[in-house]
């Protein structure tokens, strides 16, 4: 029986397989002169090239065309042109989908380049272009070095709800989740309340953290904002690690080394998907940083910490010495805005920055309070071009500190009567962060909108496929 590889495997143990049967199968990408298929598999980046014999059955040749995919049984041999190393030389070519030409010439699939909006409007056929099928890929390994990153570390995974009847952030709009037609009365809807899709399993995470020390959160959350931006999604994915005994300068030791492990492994692991976007996307489009030279870039120095209420004072002088006019003027107090993130990390610092111990009354009602009464033990990871990538605090262990929090930001303490009880059992200093999943390949991957680095982008207005 003859063996199926993928064009992955060919392609790395190629002097294994020379001279050697075997069977492959995947999707054409061109066909030239009626003898050369290109195939990609999905596998890798990288075609196979097969070389169809002089003799080939002309009624299977008349249905092979771009986007048709084939089963092809021959040899591997070196190949003679420069472009590959090898090729599969076969005259046993099974055609499973034929595709149409007339349809092609309206399709994605046609050899050449379309905008990222063009693949957008049949993201059902992206994953068979070259770079989606990249950032497809960037992503996967994304994925399993976070998951591998806190097993590795003793972390336990926790599935938290994706139905919550509480905000989190105790602000911003969520979707209501119902089965009634007409909604009049909450008690008469199928939880008998007004539910929502979670916004955060943070929540819940910290509940499971005081009784298994290290948990970690990996999966969807909804925002229903209006925000039409290239940064923002409706629905997107969030990495949350919750850790009891843990106060906020071990939370920022966690987070950098989390981030810098994560960015390792994928420039060992992903490396001919990231030079291709290498070479197709600048980093940064004024200074034309190439992708993998900011990577490594994040890896070289500690990240750069700085107190919140310094931060202002840098903005305020650089303001003066350099004649800079931000768009929202610097006041202490003042939520940080994206030109003020990314000056620091962009032209300030040039390196990565944490800034801790925010100003109260602009963070989270869950963040531990400071000796000073107006700041909290809160921090941000600033990353250049994109601003903050993770937003994290030592939580407050103290019930009534807590609850007083609660009652000044008007959340329903009743709503909350579950996390309250978490203070007073055995409660325990604690810490944790948020980070934007599909934000973080954005920056891996250097793609300019948020909406080409998720299979099917959820935004306002669009949810087609």
């Amino acid at each position: 029986m003859i063996k199926k590889y993928s064009i992955k495997e060919l392609l790395n143990k190629w002097d294994f397989f020379l001279n050697k049967k075997v069977l492959v199968e995947g999707w054409i990408r061109s066909f030239r002169y009626s003898i050369f298929i290109i195939l990609n598999d999905g596998s890798t980046i990288n075609n196979l090239q097969i070389v169809l014999s002089k003799n080939f059955d002309k009624t299977i040749l008349e249905k092979i065309t771009i986007g048709t995919s084939i089963k092809a049984i021959g040899i591997i041999t070196k190949s003679i042109g420069k472009k590959q190393l090898i090729e599969l030389k076969s005259s046993d070519i099974t055609i499973y989908g034929v595709t149409n030409s007339k349809d092609i010439q309206k399709s994605i699939l046609q050899p050449k380049k379309h905008s990222l909006e063009k693949l957008r409007e049949q993201a059902h056929l992206r994953f068979r272009t070259t770079i989606f099928s990249c950032v497809m890929r960037v992503r996967n390994h994304l994925s399993f070095s976070i998951h591998k990153y806190f097993q590795d570390h003793g972390f336990f995974y926790l599935h938290t709800p994706i139905i919550t009847t509480s905000n989190c952030e105790g602000s911003g709009k969520m979707f209501q989740v119902t089965t009634l037609v007409n909604k009049v009365d909450d008690t008469k809807d199928f939880f008998k309340c007004k539910t929502y899709l979670s916004v955060s399993g943070q929540l819940e995470a910290e509940t499971a953290c005081m009784g298994l020390g290290k948990v970690y959160t990996f999966g969807p959350v909804f925002r229903a904002e209006n925000s039409n931006t290239s940064r923002h999604l409706s629905e997107f994915w969030m990495i949350e690690p919750e850790i009891a005994f843990y106060r906020l300068k071990e939370n920022m030791d966690l987070a950098e080394d989390f981030l810098k492990s994560i960015i390792k492994y994928i420039l060992k692991n992903s490396i001919e998907d990231l030079l291709f976007l290498n070479e197709h996307s600048w980093s940064n489009c004024n200074k034309k940083i190439y992708l993998i030279d900011k990577l490594k870039t994040i890896l070289k120095y500690p990240f750069k910490r700085i107190s919140y209420t310094k931060v202002i004072t840098i903005l305020s002088n650089e303001e003066k010495k350099r004649n800079i006019k931000f768009s929202h003027p610097i006041i202490w107090g003042m939520d940080l805005q994206s030109e003020h993130e990314q000056y620091l990390v962009d032209n300030y610092f040039k390196t990565p920055v944490i800034v801790f111990d925010y100003p109260s009354h602009i963070k989270a009602f869950y963040m531990r309070i400071n000796e000073d009464r107006k700041t909290v033990k809160a921090m941000d990871i600033l990353f250049p071009g994109i601003g903050e990538i993770v937003g994290g605090s030592e939580r407050e262990e103290r019930y009534e500190i807590l609850l007083e929090r609660i009652k000044e930001a008007k959340i329903d303490e009743k709503k909350l009567w579950w996390y309250l009880e978490t203070r007073i059992f055995g409660t325990v200093p604690h810490s944790g962060f948020g980070l934007g999943f599909d934000r973080l390949v954005q920056f891996i991957t250097g793609m300019h909108n948020i909406r080409d680095v998720i299979p099917f982008p959820r935004t306002p207005n669009h949810a087609e496929f």
